[in-house]
């Protein structure tokens, strides 16, 4: 335990550092940059997050002290709390970054920080999920406020992750031809859609025994600029909705289950990407609900293990409202259309990365 002292001069130096003002960074800049990872420009690019991300990271242990309705003293975010604290602490208590060596060691100790964080968003959805029996529902009068908080804390660990990810991606000696960093110039959304697809079909098959076949119509030569995890995860995410409501609405039918259609489009000024599904589609009076993060269809949320992010088919209400949030990191966006009785078409629109100088978040 620390002691008062030090916990005071902590909590301090949080609230100096998140009063700083932030650095946005485009991808133009970041694809230029990292297109030369020599050790001067990777050693410039550790000394910049040195600075940069105390800043960011204590910003967001701020703002999880100061949550309506209690939600700051839930245990799941008490703890979510006590992670960024600890990056905080470790990226201020690290040594001028000042050679390669130094550049080589500070690149360890924010890989670490980025696994320290690999639960944040399931964590918090629990901490919600308490809140929400707390409450005895979604209705209660100022969650919006819980919403847009939770949209800014996301929004910028998307930008904290992409920061350190393609930090320490430049380090990768031998990368693919065209991959940046984490950036992929000549990225293939079919074979994304494909990858996503098999894993979402494995976890379906885990949890009911069978899934509905996916069918991917679109160029396969089609190649544009974008970063893999991303759009890899909203892709999963999407067709593990869709695989949910259509192995849910035929399970016990004499029917086949129909498959998961996937479509890609490639636009003038968007990568549009169809999930479409028969999967019964959601009544119109659950649709304003849906990119909420109090939300869920499922009926009974499963317990949290601490390490499986990503991998139920359902229950904590922030697989829509995350991917809606990645897809407009870099400008794009979510929609989804239901028609109740049918299915459910999910457009994710994609911008194209190349030559944006906009700042990210």
């Amino acid at each position: 335990m620390a002691s008062e002292p030090v916990a005071r001069a902590v909590a301090e130096e949080v609230a100096r550092w998140g009063g700083m003002r932030q650095t946005g960074v485009s991808l133009r800049y970041m694809t230029e940059f990292g297109a030369r990872p020599t050790q001067r420009n990777l050693l410039l690019s550790a000394q910049f997050l040195h600075k940069e991300l105390p800043i960011r990271i204590a910003r967001r242990a701020l703002d999880l002290d100061s949550l309506p309705f209690g939600l700051s003293h839930k245990p799941a975010v008490l703890k979510v709390r006590d992670w960024y604290l600890d990056s905080f602490r470790d990226i201020r208590y690290f040594p001028e970054v000042r050679n390669q060596e130094d550049e080589l060691a500070f690149t360890q100790m924010i890989k670490m920080i980025r696994v320290r964080h690999t639960n944040v968003v399931p964590t918090m959805a629990l901490g919600v999920q308490q809140l929400k029996k707390d409450l005895g529902g979604t209705k209660a009068s100022g969650v919006d406020e819980i919403h847009q908080f939770l949209d800014r804390f996301y929004m910028s660990r998307i930008g904290i992750r992409m920061l350190i990810g393609q930090h320490v991606a430049l380090h990768d000696p031998d990368p693919e031809p065209g991959v940046i960093g984490l950036i992929n110039t000549r990225l293939s959304p079919m074979q994304v859609a494909r990858l996503a697809s098999d894993d979402a079909r494995a976890i379906c098959m885990r949890e009911y025994g069978s899934a509905p076949d996916v069918n991917i119509y679109g160029d396969p030569d089609f190649t544009f600029p974008y970063v893999i995890s991303h759009l890899h995860l909203m892709m999963f995410e999407l067709v593990k909705n869709s695989l949910r409501a259509v192995q849910e609405r035929f399970m016990d039918s004499d029917k086949h289950a129909p498959p998961v259609r996937i479509i890609v489009a490639d636009g003038a000024e968007d990568v549009t990407i169809k999930i479409s599904d028969e999967g019964g589609g959601i009544p119109r009076s659950g649709l304003p609900r849906i990119f909420t993060y109090l939300y869920s269809t499922a009926e009974h949320p499963p317990d949290l293990d601490g390490h499986n992010e990503g991998v139920t088919m359902a229950g904590y209400g922030y697989g829509l409202p995350i991917c809606r949030l990645y897809a407009r990191y870099f400008g794009g966006d979510l929609q989804i259309i239901s028609m109740e009785g049918y299915g459910t078409d999910a457009y994710l629109h994609l911008s194209r990365l190349g030559d944006s100088e906009e700042p990210l978040p």
